[in-house]
């Protein structure tokens, strides 16, 4: 299974994208900006393939999507969120979106935790800019 995030460009503190998991979309996302140099809790991380575990985080007390493989970062989960305060570089998901913000958190985790295999794959792919 693959899941597949399409950012849109950094604004107003966060970067919104699309997540689909193997062509059909799921869900809302957001994410730190995209800086070109980390600065830790308020960057996103690299555009890039990477493989995705369910493994159980102590911070939240639950399974949640691990990204592994991720140059400069670790722990990077895929999880409920709703504004860029709550990424510390991972990826948030939501059923709705506002400016800067997700909405329905909970519920897109909850979906997308049912459709995940436990051995797949995410690609993020960097944001389009007009030239």
């Amino acid at each position: 299974m693959t899941l597949r995030l399409i950012r849109e460009p950094s604004r107003d503190g966060a970067t919104m994208g699309s997540l689909y998991v193997d062509g059909v979309w799921q869900c809302w996302t957001l994410e730190d900006i995209v800086r070109p140099e980390k600065i830790m809790h308020e960057t996103a991380i690299p555009a890039g393939r990477y493989p995705v575990t369910i493994t159980f985080s102590e911070r939240f007390q639950k399974p949640m999507p691990l990204l592994g493989d991720v140059p400069g970062f670790t722990g990077i989960r895929i999880h409920a969120g709703n504004t860029e305060a709550d990424t510390s570089g991972c990826i948030l998901v939501g059923q709705q979106r506002g400016r800067g913000m997700l909405l329905q958190s909970r519920a897109a985790f909850d979906a997308l935790m049912g459709a995940l295999t436990g051995a797949d794959t995410i690609v993020i792919e960097p944001a389009w800019e007009p030239t």
